[in-house]
């Protein structure tokens, strides 16, 4: 094929600019190899850049910071055409063009091959959702033998889900938040808060001393709150943004209380780790970890896939498949 399809956002805005095209395959060049894309996950960061928040960002652009495919061409000694492979980050979809088309030439350093039986749009689920939940896991310091109180806020995301999924195994004690009570029913691992702005109804009863961990998915509006929250003494973890990237005025001395700590995950951090999201996929066939999916679109409605995304309508993950 010398011709795709791609969703191209062609300029800063709402869903409609992103356009679907017909462009030329990449030309593969030495270092990058090319992925028939099979699916790709939706993610928050895509929203923020195709609404022009990301100013290193130069339109048009295919956007998409992972994707799941297999090898068309390989310049990689070590993978062979016909491999199925995963990427996730790595200026993915930023720098240069990424997973929303039907073909992605990508640096070989991110390419991470997968052997799995899972469908793709199954596949497509995991990776950035699955290395980020798992990294911020690690950034709090929570693993296998770890004991005591996790609280999740923006529990009804894809990597909110795929966390309190792997914190229950190890045995923690899980409590998630959500803003909206008609998807509290999707908090399936521990206790499930609503978080409407105001003081987190049900968290003292539950833990009057404070959860042990937060993980902030939710970011910029609530960071500071988690940190009032948490034991003292306790760890937060900023990992996400799903309301923004800025902390206005933030005085750390503070608003830090003496001895909480406070971290964050960047999901760059993961990319090409290819143990440890085979390990992943793995736990997802033996049924340990869910997928978390809630609806796969087909890349001409991505559109349509921006504009649920941007409503909150999702409980989990998106997928789209060329």
């Amino acid at each position: 094929m010398t011709t795709m399809r791609a969703a191209v956002c062609v300029r800063a805005g709402g869903p409609d600019v992103l356009e679907i095209h017909e462009v030329p395959v990449p030309a593969v060049r030495d270092g990058w190899s090319l992925v028939q894309v099979r699916g790709t996950g939706l993610n928050r960061s895509e929203l923020r850049t195709r609404q022009g928040h990301s100013p290193d960002v130069v339109f048009p652009r295919v956007l998409g910071i992972e994707c799941v495919g297999t090898v068309a061409v390989s310049t990689d000694p070590r993978i062979s055409d016909g491999t199925t492979v995963a990427a996730v980050m790595g200026e993915m979809g930023r720098a240069f063009d990424g997973g929303y088309a039907e073909y992605a030439l990508l640096p070989n350093p991110l390419l991470m091959p997968i052997t799995t039986t899972l469908p793709w749009n199954v596949l497509a689920a995991l990776p950035e959702t699955y290395l980020t939940a798992q990294g911020a896991l690690d950034a709090l310091g929570i693993g296998p033998g770890s004991r005591g109180r996790l609280l999740i806020r923006g529990g009804t995301s894809s990597v909110g889900l795929a966390a309190a999924s792997i914190a229950a195994g190890h045995g923690l004690e899980v409590a998630a938040t959500t803003r909206r009570p008609d998807k509290a029913a999707a908090l399936t691992a521990g206790h499930a808060l609503i978080d409407d702005g105001g003081p987190l109804a049900g968290l003292p009863q539950l833990w009057p001393e404070g959860p042990d961990w937060v993980l902030d998915l939710v970011g910029a509006r609530t960071a500071v709150d988690s940190l009032r929250l948490v034991r003292r003494g306790g760890t937060v973890c900023v990992a996400g943004s799903l309301s923004g990237w800025i902390v206005p005025d933030f005085e750390p001395i503070a608003k830090i209380p003496s001895g909480t700590k406070l971290t964050a995950f960047h999901s760059d951090d993961r990319k090409g780790s290819t143990a440890l999201l085979q390990r992943i996929v793995t736990e997802v066939e033996a049924g340990t970890y869910r997928a978390g999916i809630d609806r796969v679109f087909p890349l001409d409605r991505i559109a349509d896939a921006h504009r649920y995304m941007e409503d909150d309508r999702a409980t989990g993950k998106l997928v789209v498949v060329p």
